[in-house]
């Protein structure tokens, strides 16, 4: 025999440990890979990206580095030179106060105006209403009105500070050596404020809708003229409104505000010829620049200068009656080259119907024929922007990549280390990104506005243009958005610089005219404002700052202060410096797209487009930006901007699920049918072949920001999926298979997770059996306990971690297999089982000790039921509840009275078992019954097969189905009435001479609900415990038992006579009002102990009183069922009698 002892296990099993020891490294290598790309994958999730936390569509706010005055500007011109400072002062005033009244015009008036009448349907707007709109925009008017009177004031001061500046003398000699000086920039806020005039003249005028509404208001107000007290209005009265109305039509609604201001201003200032040779000059020098700047220097302001030098050529010969013809020529050349300018929103402005209507002499000069050329021209470029607008529009796009690409490289630098060219390179790059978005703007609203207004029709491909740059519109705008916080930096550095720039020009002059030592008056005014210039260039770039600076250089360019390359210089450093402090505002309205509400119908078009191009539809998330811009302008409209943003939103969305979501649904829908049923006579798709659209890119779609919701496109497409496989599966549910399959094909192919429909052919789950519940239902009833209103029975404890529970499917599974038979069975089984029940039921009735007391206290509330007010005592009962404990208690520490209630208990489970039983014999036949084609109307089947001659296992076989489809047709249209039979088995035995001592039951129920009350308080606090021992939360089965037997006893009259839940409720009630006084008798002691016991006192009184509530409802919910025995009953003993 061998002995182990000598065999040598190391040598053997060497190999074997390297083996096993190689595959667990493996295995644990794979596992920390794994773990580590989980690691990476949560690191990159909760990485704080630049890009996600100032995405433009999220945030609530954004970040404003615009510079704000706090210094007044009678402090900022300050100079020892008090008549210059008066007079910078007085122009820098007059300057402010212009850009005070543009803000206002454009927050108050135009989307007041432009929206006026918006949103309403001619049909479905009763009588008078339009009339009500009109006394709802009056107040309206009358602002417009006080603001008009405004800006003519401030026009008037203007013209007239200018004119005594050129003309005032003291001692024979001017004030202000002025005749050098160029105000240029009091001219331009002077057509600042012409041009907001002419905005709002053009808005009136085209307010179609206001003028119809304003006919109808003038006619009720001629029909109220005459008799104005019947409608309650002082004549008084009557007569100021009527005059302001006619001031308002005859100056604002008839468009002619600009004309009143410059009529006002030509009768109120004086003529000095030196103020209308500054205009000319300034208009011609204007339109010298105009005509020569490149296209790529061309700002948001370009076009819009145009309207303005009009506006002065036309103020120009209003109050001099001077026209320069050279310049009028070069102004009307321009024609040619802008065909029309955009005011605001959808408003166009056409240059030779301004000029000829406010300077009619022009006719003479300017003839039809030249008038027509303008609209040729204007003809002609729709033409031509028509048929290159796609190559402009891909250049537009390139430029804008190119210029992204840089953005992102020069401002990834470290502000700490930028260089002097790194500055000038941020300065180009921010400032030409506001060039290319005016751009863009300006052919975007030129080209939609002029087709409308020029009734043209647009190509399709014209549209889709269009609509890709206002998506490169908003991704210019998310660019500087996305990088506020470096943007936010670089503007300091690069205003510092430019500052300093100009700072050094400003400071080289003012050495000179120091080192000069010919001191004169303009010598010394000259020096006064560099000085100005210094310390305002001094502090930070706001507006005032810039403002005052470009005054006081106006007053110090006389002579030779400035070379003219220096002074050119310092005017562009200028120039750039406020478009870098504005960059945000300038660029907020480049790309401004609230004009898309008036050309809202290319929506569709476009959205169209975009889905059949199957790419980049994140470029969506752009376009539903830019219509926010309609939303901003809306809220501005007045009283009916709520129901015009709900009115914008709903019409967008249709737009929206027609052309991109729905489409989208159904294509995925059928791509995932083909490949299901690609087993059966379906074209074979080649992907090598055929164009087979990948939809991955569409799914993954980040949810977009619409108006105020959310459009997840990939959460749509999967509640479509959700909702279409469960409607369907619904119709045929042989078909569930195939829906699980694309369910899953949808997962794969997608990444689309949808949500089980929960509808199988058939179930597995049925719980306990029928047939073991009826065979042993003395167990059934005292284990588990009756839940009313979910028609569930749950087990009251077990020693596993979980409680059975007992519903309908539980029943309908179990009577599928058994057959409906076993339905009678049960019923059969409980009958036997309510006979011993009842048996022990009047025994105790009959004892002694419990009738006594019974009939003394239905005799104590007979003699005191006027005392009592109709409401048996409370003490009564509670007496009952706790005397009855005197007759002895159970091991278990049960008295008399609990162990009734449990009886009671045990009767109402076996009656709602029989409640379940027949639930679930419905719950069974329906299903069943679902396969046969219409009740009223079944073939018989024996017949049939007679007829057919067939065999006589058939005609056998047919009979069985009759009789199958007769017993399910007749269960399921009738049903059993089991508890009506239950009634009728034992009401009678119940209600004869010698079961008199039942008829006292009502009065044993008062008690019994105390009883109740207090075990069910018990069993729902050990719910709270460790030990959950005899825990439960819920016991119908006593209201259900209690409903039974007062059925059965005829009692229900005398039951509702003793107004017992009224009398809980006083009770409770007259207790808690007492605590509540005691509370505040005590409020001022300092007795923390007693406060503490009062607390719990009112929280067990409110426990006591909710549980009384709930087993009132309980109790009232049951005695529903057995309503139709009470009526049968009644009417057998109204014919008895």
């Amino acid at each position: 025999m061998l002995n182990i002892s000598e065999w040598d296990f190391e040598k053997v099993e060497d190999g074997t440990h390297k083996i096993a020891g190689e595959v667990q490294l493996r295995s644990f290598g794979a596992f920390l890979e794994e773990y580590s790309s989980q690691l990476r994958g949560i690191e990159e999730a909760l990485e704080d990206h630049i890009s996600d936390s100032w995405d433009l569509t999220i945030d609530p706010i954004v970040l404003s580095f615009a510079a704000y005055e706090k210094i007044s500007l009678l402090e900022l011109v300050e100079t020892d030179n008090k008549i210059l400072s008066k007079v910078l002062s007085v122009f820098a005033v007059l300057c402010s106060e212009v850009n005070l009244l543009k803000r206002e015009a454009h927050a108050s008036f135009y989307d007041a105006i432009l929206y006026y009448g918006e949103g309403d349907e001619s049909e479905s707007i009763p009588e008078g209403e339009w009339q009500v709109q009109v006394a709802r925009f009056l107040p309206k008017l009358q602002s417009l009105w006080s603001w008009v009177k405004r800006c003519s004031q401030v026009g008037q001061q203007l013209v007239s500070q200018l004119s005594a500046l050129y003309s005032t003398q003291y001692n024979g000699k001017p004030l202000v050596c002025a005749s050098e000086v160029h105000f240029q920039e009091v001219l331009e806020h002077l057509g600042d404020l012409l041009v907001t005039l002419i905005t709002i003249d053009e808005m009136l005028r085209n307010q179609s809708t206001l003028h119809d509404h304003w006919t109808l208001f003038r006619r009720m107000l001629k029909s109220v003229h005459h008799d104005p007290a019947a409608v309650g209005i002082q004549t008084e009265k009557m007569r100021a409104l009527e005059k302001l109305v006619g001031d308002y039509e005859n100056t604002l609604l008839s468009g002619k505000i600009f004309q009143s201001v410059i009529q006002q201003l030509s009768v109120f200032c004086s003529r000095c010829p030196a103020v209308g040779d500054e205009l000319t000059g300034f208009v011609r020098s204007a339109v010298l620049e105009l005509e020569t700047r490149p296209a790529e220097l061309q700002d948001a302001d370009h076009w819009s200068r145009w309207v303005k030098l009009s506006a002065l050529l036309v103020t120009n010969f209003s109050l001099f009656g001077t026209l320069d013809k050279k310049v009028f020529k070069q102004l009307w050349d321009i024609n040619k080259k802008i065909p029309a300018v955009t005011l605001y929103a959808n408003i166009v402005w056409f240059p030779e119907q301004f000029l000829l209507s406010h300077i009619p002499q022009l006719i003479k000069v300017i003839d039809k024929k030249a008038q027509q050329q303008v609209s040729a021209a204007r003809q002609t470029f729709l033409t031509l922007k028509a048929q290159s607008l796609p190559k402009e529009v891909q250049l537009h796009s390139l430029q804008a990549c190119c210029w992204m690409v840089q953005m992102e490289t020069a401002l990834q630098k470290e502000s700490t280390h930028l260089k002097l060219e790194d500055i000038n390179n941020i300065c180009t790059l921010l400032l030409q990104g506001v060039q290319l978005a005016c751009g863009m703007s300006r052919l975007l609203r030129t080209l939609t506005n002029l087709h409308v207004a020029l009734a043209k029709p647009m190509s399709r491909s014209s549209v889709v243009a269009l609509c890709r740059l206002v998506e490169i519109l908003q991704g210019i705008r998310s660019m500087y958005h996305r990088h506020s916080i470096s943007i936010s930096r670089s503007v300091v550095h690069v205003s510092q610089h430019l500052l300093y720039q100009a700072l050094t020009i400003v400071t080289t002059a003012k050495k000179g005219l120091v080192q000069n030592k010919k001191y004169s008056e303009q010598h010394l005014d000259v020096l006064s404002s560099l000085l100005v210039v210094e310390r305002a260039m001094y502090g930070c770039t706001t507006k005032e700052r810039r403002l005052v600076s470009r005054l006081a250089l106006s007053m110090a360019n006389q002579g030779r202060t400035f070379r003219e390359e220096e002074y050119v210089t310092l005017l562009r450093t200028l120039r750039r410096l406020d478009a870098i402090c504005d960059i945000q505002i300038r660029l907020s309205s480049a790309c401004d797209c609230s004009f898309l509400y008036w050309h809202r119908i290319v929506l569709p078009i476009y959205f169209e487009s975009l889905y059949a191009s199957k790419t980049d539809l994140h470029r969506l998330g752009y376009m539903l930006y830019a219509l926010r811009d309609c939303i901003r302008s809306v809220n501005n409209s007045g009283d009916n901007s709520e129901c015009l943003r709900e009115m914008l939103e709903k019409e967008i969305w249709e737009s929206l699920r027609r052309y991109i979501l729905d489409p989208l649904c159904h294509d995925i829908e059928t791509s995932l049918r083909l490949s299901v049923h690609v087993h059966l006579q379906v074209n074979e798709r080649n992907p090598f072949t055929s164009n087979i659209p990948d939809y991955g890119p569409l799914l993954r779609v980040r949810p977009m920001r619409f108006f105020d919701k959310y459009i997840d496109i990939k959460g749509y497409v999967e509640h479509h999926l959700d909702q279409t496989f469960y409607n369907l599966t619904t119709v045929a549910l042989h078909d569930w298979r195939t829906y699980g399959e694309m369910r899953c094909l949808a997962k794969f192919k997608n990444n689309l997770v949808t949500v089980e429909d929960n509808l199988p052919s058939q179930t597995l789950e049925q719980g306990l059996d029928v047939l073991e519940i009826m065979r042993n239902i003395h167990i059934f009833v005292s284990k588990y306990l009756y839940n009313l209103n979910n028609q569930i029975f749950v087990e009251q404890s077990s020693s596993n971690k979980h409680l059975n529970t007992i519903n309908i499917r539980h029943i309908a599974n179990s009577i599928r297999t058994h057959g409906t038979g076993i339905m009678n069975t049960t019923v059969n089984f409980t009958y036997q089982f309510l006979r011993k029940k009842f048996f022990i039921f009047s025994q105790f009735m009959y004892d002694e000790h419990i009738k006594s007391r019974l009939l003394k206290d239905l005799r104590f509330f007979r003699e005191n039921k006027t005392q009592l007010d109709q409401k048996y005592s409370y003490e009564r009962a509670d007496k009952f509840n706790r005397g009855i404990r005197k007759l002895g208690i159970t091991p278990q520490g049960h008295s008399y009275l609990d162990q009734f209630r449990m009886l009671i208990s045990h009767i109402g489970n076996a009656m709602g078992y029989v409640r379940m039983i027949r639930s679930g014999g419905l719950h069974c036949c329906s299903n069943a019954i679902g396969f046969v084609p219409d009740l009223d109307d079944v073939v018989n089947f024996e017949s049939l097969c007679v007829k057919e001659g067939l065999s006589e296992t058939c005609i056998n076989a047919a009979k069985q189905l009759d009789h199958v489809i007769e017993n399910l047709g007749r269960n399921f249209a009738e049903g059993t009435e089991y508890f009506k039979l239950l009634v009728n088995v034992f009401s009678g035995e119940f209600r004869k001479p010698e079961n008199n001592h039942l008829r006292n039951f009502h009065i044993i129920i008062p008690p019994l609900t105390i009883n109740f009350v207090e075990y069910i308080i018990a069993s729902k606090e050990r719910l709270s415990k460790k030990n959950k021992g005899n825990a439960a939360f819920t016991d119908d089965g006593f209201a259900m038992g209690i409903a039974y037997i007062l059925t059965l006893l005829g009692l229900q009259a005398e039951w509702d006579a003793l107004h017992w839940f009224e009398s809980v409720q006083a009770k409770y009630m007259k207790e808690k009002a007492a605590l509540a006084d005691q509370k505040g008798s005590t409020r001022g002691h300092e007795d923390e102990k007693l406060q503490q016991t009062m607390t719990l006192t009112a929280r067990r009184l409110d426990v006591y009183q909710q549980e009384f509530e709930l087993l009132h409802y309980s109790l009232s919910s049951a005695r529903i069922f057995f309503q139709k025995e009470d009526l049968i009953e009644e009417g057998t003993k109204d014919k008895d009698n």
